[in-house]
């Protein structure tokens, strides 16, 4: 089995691996101005998905911009998931000679999309391909390729729970305490692997326990509620938007909700066996109150003692651009920021600089401004934890900015493990 790397290789971003110039797992961009696309044009027999994230997904329809049309296959809501994602691009994009698909292409996705549940192996360019849940965000997948000879597990983007339910802070009011993500349950599968590519996002970072981080945001929240300011809690559209509703419905936190993420979070009540706990988004989503966004409403929203819970998560755009400006102000108010600031973007800008720029204004912010790590995806623990079921495999590992670094503490531990290039081919 021969692997070609076309992104995703020692960067964060723009995902794809070619298995044997026939089966293509994930194609998605790297967000950036102009955006990266992976190496190369591929012209697979087959095209197999993690996940509904953009550095996944994001360039799919690209694929069917000729005469050939693969065969798409993924689970029900990452389907979903990457049409909503290429018609907010098309949307923002259309026009840019940047945009790598037209709406003609995205049309196509449907015709060729082929939809699979966990576990329920079938065919995709002459290899059995079978979905495990990798916990990251709803319908994600690890991707077992199996071709007779050499089984290759694709990790995608994955999370681990908690080994053991830490003692919960005090005070803390909101049932038993979640070892993991409240959205979806973690990875527990650990199918049978000669070679694993690995993610390695967190590989440096160990993730404080979950409960711990949510009950310190609870409380930060209701203090700035009971002295009267406004919470603007910038979330990406897809798993986090949803998380952060349930963690203010299950703490009984006023909350609105705006952007992409209250589609999604429609849409997601649709696959109720993709979710943790179905009555618990039905219940969040009743909880909170849906921006329409007409005649002021959000100035007015600004003015109240309530989170906000809208894109985009690092401040490059969506409604957070409009609440800012009308919170910014005032010391009373927050800005809690809930996942990984990318170098280069409005949020990591504000967090070092207490500035943000909009509309080629900067501004300058006294509101509070906080970070809150509730990452989807496995820490070192996590990481390792996973990797100690396959002893003896090969591991290669990929999307991560320190890929050669975690390959090298890997084989001190005696795994076989590497870190392949951009552009490289690999034989497994």
């Amino acid at each position: 089995m021969q692997l070609r790397f076309l992104g995703g290789a020692g960067e964060v971003g723009r995902s794809a691996v070619l298995v044997d110039d026939s089966l293509l797992l994930d194609f998605g961009l790297l967000t950036a101005e102009p955006p990266q696309y992976p190496v190369g044009t591929p012209d697979p027999d087959a095209v197999v998905v993690s996940h509904g994230h953009l550095d996944h997904v994001g360039t799919i329809p690209a694929l069917l911009s000729g005469s050939n049309r693969p065969p798409i296959h993924w689970t029900p809501p990452t389907r979903e998931l990457a049409l909503t994602l290429a018609r907010d691009t098309l949307k923002l994009h259309g026009q840019s000679p940047h945009c790598p698909f037209t709406e003609n292409d995205v049309k196509r996705v449907t015709e060729v999309s082929e939809t699979h549940g966990y576990r329920e192996s079938f065919e995709a360019a002459g290899y059995e391909v079978t979905f495990y849940n990798a916990g990251h965000i709803p319908g994600s997948a690890h991707v077992l390729v199996d071709d007779g000879e050499t089984r290759l597990l694709y990790t995608g983007d994955f999370h681990v729970d908690e080994a053991e339910a830490a003692d919960p802070p005090a005070g803390f009011d909101a049932g038993e305490p979640p070892v993991g993500q409240r959205l979806v349950a973690g990875s527990t599968a650990r199918p049978d692997a000669d070679v694993v590519l690995c993610e390695s996002t967190y590989s440096d970072v160990e993730h404080e326990p979950r409960a711990t981080v949510e009950h310190r945001f609870a409380q930060s929240v209701k203090t700035t509620l009971w002295e009267g300011g406004t919470v603007v809690v910038p979330a990406f559209a897809i798993g986090r938007t949803q998380e952060m509703l349930l963690i203010c419905e299950a703490h009984d936190i006023p909350c609105y909700v705006d952007g992409m993420g209250k589609r999604v979070t429609e849409m997601l009540r649709q696959y109720p066996e993709y979710v943790r706990d179905p009555d618990a988004l039905r219940r969040a989503k009743s909880h909170a109150r849906f921006v329409t966004g007409r005649d002021g409403q959000r100035q007015r929203i600004a003015d109240q003692p309530a989170a906000i819970v809208t894109t985009s998560g690092m401040l490059s755009g969506g409604p957070a651009m409009t609440y800012i400006p009308e919170i910014r102000a005032n010391p009373v108010n927050k800005l809690t920021l809930t996942g990984y600031q990318v170098e280069g973007t409005p949020g990591r800008e504000l967090l070092e600089t207490g500035r943000v720029e909009i509309d080629g204004r900067v501004m300058p912010v006294s509101a509070q401004v906080e970070a809150y790590d509730f990452s989807a995806h496995a820490d070192r623990d996590g990481l390792r934890r996973f990797l100690d079921s396959y002893d003896g495999a090969e591991i290669l590992v990929n999307h991560g900015d320190r890929c050669d670094a975690f390959a090298e503490e890997l084989r001190a531990d005696g795994h076989d493990a590497s870190a392949p290039e951009l552009g490289a081919t690999y034989s497994v």
